[in-house]
């Protein structure tokens, strides 16, 4: 059985989690690999809405949900979260978690909220989660990890140790109380016994999984244009949730992906700043941010909302290696007359027919559009590619040719069963 990552070609919010639902009782384990519970996923199953933000969405799958060495775990969300589940009959006793994964401290998420106000007008426009202090601290060597909880002098020292600078910055720079030491220890350490079992190394774990034919799929946080790496930097998170971030986030070797599937969403969303081509300021953008229920699954925040960019997804496509698309909220572009989709960029006067690499670019280009026409259909119940209207139908193909990848599933509405599947995803 194979090693599948899921990945967002966009920038976040695509329905990951749906895409990763899909898979199904199939799955042996499900890995969170990259970020923390700055983004978040909404499920639909048997009619019951589940909004999870840092358990992978496998949780609600019969296979192991794991939280990889990639992810920055704050321990007060994570067990709000199982107990949440657990109130409403979900068994979570199944989730394991590397012993590697960095823990997000109150004074993360301190630093992350009085650093993004004394930014102003080039803030971030980042959760206040605290993620990126945490992300920073990692690697800068002073960071706290799970296994520190287990030992308590450790801990404590270590929390000292990171403080000694930040209480510097905190009281003479941002004007603010500094942080105590021991107060932030005994609040973690008072987490120490829960966390206790679900203590792994994951990483061989997982090896031995995938040695045994186990099916294994990698779920990524966030979305290819928003790695600190390769997405529209700095408007971006602090960690890899690209497809190769499956490796160093969970300790699996590249040889171990068989499948790389990219999630894209029928039109295009971004939170937080940023540049973003086919952003639509008007009724248009309006339209789809109501009909679509664009507002962010962890903070809440209405989503800019904007046409498919095929020139956003391509790139992703290429630079993860993605094999399959799994396309989501193809059931909201019900209704529309004409659907404009981006075929190329205006820069300074020239076409661009590839996602620029340069921010200015970026940030000047104009969408060139090509106007396809729309259906008014209802599309929900439709389970087979060839029950889609004609024009909806035509409209997948053109997007998988300009993205030049197969569109192997289609989302046609928010439950587990409404989806249509071409291509098997295993």
């Amino acid at each position: 059985m194979p090693g599948i990552v899921v990945i967002g070609t966009q920038w976040g919010d695509e329905g990951k989690g749906k895409a990763t639902d899909q898979l199904g009782d199939s799955v042996d384990y499900t890995v969170r690999y990259s970020g923390g519970n700055n983004a978040g996923h909404t499920l639909v199953v048997n009619g019951e809405k589940y909004a999870l933000h840092l358990l992978p969405s496998g949780i609600l799958n019969p296979g192991i949900p794991v939280i990889g060495n990639g992810v920055v775990v704050d321990l007060e969300v994570l067990f709000s979260e199982i107990d949440a589940l657990n109130a409403r009959g979900i068994d979570t006793s199944r989730l394991i978690l590397s012993a590697n994964a960095h823990i997000i401290a109150p004074y993360h998420k301190t630093l992350d909220k009085v650093t993004e106000r004394f930014l102003g007008k080039r803030k971030i426009g980042t959760t206040g989660r605290g993620v990126g202090p945490a992300y920073a601290d990692k690697i800068n060597r002073v960071g706290l990890r799970i296994q520190d909880l287990l030992d308590e002098q450790l801990l404590r020292d270590k929390v000292a140790a990171s403080l000694i600078q930040k209480n510097q910055l905190l009281v003479k720079v941002y004007n603010q109380m500094a942080v105590d030491a021991d107060e932030v220890a005994d609040h973690l350490l008072s987490f120490a016994d829960r966390v206790r079992p679900m203590v792994r190394d994951v990483a061989r774990e997982l090896n031995d999984a995938l040695e045994a034919g186990k099916l294994v799929v990698f779920e990524g946080a966030q979305a290819h244009h928003l790695d600190v790496d390769h997405g529209t930097y700095p408007y971006v998170t602090s960690s890899n949730p690209i497809a190769a971030g499956a490796c160093t986030g969970s300790g699996v070797g590249p040889n171990r992906l068989d499948r790389i599937v990219g999630i894209a969403k029928a039109y295009t969303t971004r939170v937080g700043e940023g540049p973003f081509p086919t952003e639509l300021l008007d009724a248009d953008g309006d339209r789809l941010r109501h009909d679509g229920g664009e507002f962010g699954t962890t903070t809440g925040r209405p989503r800019r909302c904007g046409w498919f960019d095929p020139l956003v997804v391509e790139a992703a496509c290429t630079y993860n290696g993605v094999t399959d698309v799994f396309l989501t909220k193809l059931d909201i572009l019900t209704g529309w007359e004409k659907i404009p989709v981006c075929v190329a960029y205006e820069v300074d006067g020239e076409r661009v027919e590839h996602y620029p690499v340069m921010m200015d670019d970026i940030v000047k280009a104009k969408p060139v559009y090509e106007y396809l026409d729309g259906w008014s259909e209802d599309i929900s119940g439709c389970r087979t590619f060839d029950e889609l209207p004609a024009t909806c139908q035509a409209y997948v193909k053109r997007l998988e040719e300009l993205i030049r990848c197969r569109i192997s599933g289609i989302g046609v509405g928010p439950g587990r069963e409404q989806a249509v599947m071409i291509h098997d995803l295993i």
